[in-house]
């Protein structure tokens, strides 16, 4: 019985892994499963719930304070009596209760301006999360591409072994019939094993590349991710659109995460100045409280210690104040702290200046790069199909003997090399455009 059971589990073990390694999966779905499954942006989100949880503290810090306190004491030796108020000499304990309550009715709006401080920090946080998950889709998407390169060279790679194989065919046959020489075969079979390597070296790097974007996945088990190839034929030949880097800046301040949150972070800075400088200002709190407690010495005038329950009530006591505090000095430190506050606030808004400028200028590079590979492919498209024209004219004089064998392998490397070219420029043409389209606002990415 147990026999069987082992047969079935493997049986249905190596029917869901044929199953799941012929799943093709779209760019959304690697990216989908990246967001849902990378552990890095656990920490992200750890760090952005601490931040709420800091920002709801900050709230709960304009609650009253309510705090309660019992004490039991043994006094020996000389002590006072505390309900004669005489010195005495005899051991004695007492046992006490308050429940006391406060609350800060003015602190220089201190609180009320950490609140705001936490509020944009906790916002901060988050979108510093969601940046890294951007980040994230970026590198899938990269790694997502890197496989359809490979993918694309090793096409290219086995068109060439194809050939390659042709004509070691057809010059064994030559020399059979005594048309050709035996070195000729020889230059032949050197061509075919140079095309054998690139062929396994393409095959590698495309494991590689697999194994790379399963990484950024954690597709936890899989050694090989089959994808889905949805490069157009052509590209840019239906874009009209004219790209400005000035009006994709200001499209991109209305959304990017990393702005808004050091933008985020600009606010937070300030507001913090303005709840250090509270502390420059007098403090104003309201207490009360309420107690009770039981003295051993407490006697009737029968000289026995009065009960528990008696005294619990009969020493009841209520209180309620005002507390002012005026900072005179304090070594200087208010004023210090504020000075370094302020030196914060100018470190946000500089490095707020710095994330504009690298993201302006990582947009000035992509839309140059826009421009300059809508004419580099229409060059390599051209260059692509005149080195084929070239090879198969090379081809046909090989095949006639017009030729050898080093001339044909130079027009056949010309044809693989601008076949190479072509794939890199799609390839870079289409991570440009759906980088400038994330900068434009557009959706590139499902991520919330």
């Amino acid at each position: 019985m147990n026999l069987k059971i082992k047969i079935a589990t493997v049986f249905f073990c190596l029917v869901t892994v044929s199953f799941f390694g012929q799943e093709k999966w779209t760019l959304n779905e690697c990216v989908t499963f990246a967001l849902q499954h990378n552990l890095q942006l656990n920490d992200f989100k750890y760090t952005a719930q601490s931040g709420k949880e800091t920002y709801r503290q900050s709230i709960r810090e304009l609650l009253p304070r309510v705090n309660a306190a019992t004490d039991y004491v043994i006094n020996f030796g000389r002590s006072t009596d505390p309900f004669t108020n005489d010195v005495v000499t005899t051991d004695f304990f007492s046992n006490r209760y308050t429940l006391q309550s406060s609350i800060d009715l003015f602190q220089g709006f201190q609180k009320l301006n950490t609140i705001k401080v936490s509020k944009f920090l906790n916002k901060a946080t988050q979108e510093e999360a969601l940046h890294q998950k951007y980040l994230l889709a970026f590198r899938v998407m990269q790694a997502f591409y890197d496989i359809q390169f490979f993918e694309g060279l090793t096409a290219i790679s086995k068109e060439q072994l194809a050939v390659s194989q042709s004509n070691y065919d057809l010059v064994k046959k030559q020399i059979e019939l005594g048309l050709k020489a035996g070195a000729d075969l020889y230059e032949a079979e050197s061509l075919l094993l140079t095309d054998k390597l690139n062929l396994t070296q393409s095959g590698n790097n495309l494991v590689g590349a697999r194994l790379k974007l399963a990484q950024e996945m954690n597709l936890e088990g899989a050694t090989d991710i089959e994808i889905q190839n949805g490069l157009p034929d052509a590209l840019y030949k239906s874009e009209s659109t004219v790209m400005q880097s000035d009006s994709i800046f200001n499209e991109t301040k209305e959304f990017l995460p990393i702005l808004k949150a050091s933008e985020l972070r600009v606010k937070a800075a300030k507001k913090q100045v303005a709840a250090e400088r509270g502390g420059l200002y007098p403090s104003l709190s309201l207490f009360g409280g309420i107690g009770t407690g039981y003295f051993e010495t407490t006697r009737d005038t029968l000289g026995a210690t009065v009960p528990f329950r008696d005294q619990f009530n009969d020493n009841t006591f209520q209180y309620v104040g005002l507390s002012l505090n005026i900072p005179i000095s304090n070594a200087w430190s208010a004023r210090s702290r504020v000075k370094q506050q302020k030196i914060e606030y100018s470190r946000a808004q500089n490095n707020l200046d710095i994330q504009e400028q690298v993201v302006f200028q990582a947009i000035q590079t992509l839309v140059q790069e826009y421009n300059s590979l809508q004419v580099e492919y229409e060059q390599s498209t051209q260059k692509t199909k005149a080195q084929y024209l070239a090879f198969t004219i090379a081809q046909k004089r090989y095949e006639k003997g017009l030729i050898n064998a080093l001339e044909l392998f130079t027009a056949k490397n010309l044809f693989a090399s601008a076949q190479n070219e072509n794939l890199q420029v799609r390839l870079r043409s289409e991570i440009n455009k759906s980088t400038l389209d994330f900068y434009r606002g557009l959706p590139v990415f499902n991520i919330e």
